[in-house]
């Protein structure tokens, strides 16, 4: 009895272990890299002083839910509104608006009278908000 033995072919290379590490480096990448865009300097969020008392004097503008405007109490439109805010500048280099808008009212009914009051030199701009209720 001749007895021969099998003929061993060559272990086949399995790609298993290499996708295994492509996976492990892509989830690693994942956790250490950041997702956001960083500004190429530092910035500093500004802090709230909720709680504190309101400033004093200067003009009270509210910003209703749909977007309508009102200077200290007296519904007008947006190009009212900027010129009598412009005429009070006028007269009162150092003034004070204050911004009273709706919890639901859009940013892009907020933002751009912030931008406008900055940009006609209003001294400064007070976004008016309501603390969080302790429990």
């Amino acid at each position: 009895m001749k007895l021969t033995r099998r003929r061993q072919d060559p272990p086949s290379e399995t790609i298993i272990a290499l996708i295994d590490v492509v996976f492990f480096l892509l989830v690693f990448f994942m956790l250490i890299g950041r997702m956001d865009a960083t500004a190429p300097f530092d910035v500093a969020p500004p802090i709230a002083q909720s709680g504190r008392d309101m400033p004093a004097g200067g003009a009270t503008v509210a910003v209703s839910q749909d977007g309508a405007l009102a200077l200290d109490g007296i519904a007008m439109t947006r190009s009212a509104l900027e010129t009598a805010l412009a005429a009070m500048l006028a007269s009162d280099d150092g003034l004070r608006v204050r911004i009273n808008a709706h919890r639901d009212a859009e940013l892009r009914h907020v933002l751009p009278l912030v931008g406008w009051a900055e940009g006609i030199g209003v001294r400064d701009v007070v976004l008016v908000v309501t603390p969080t209720p302790e429990p």
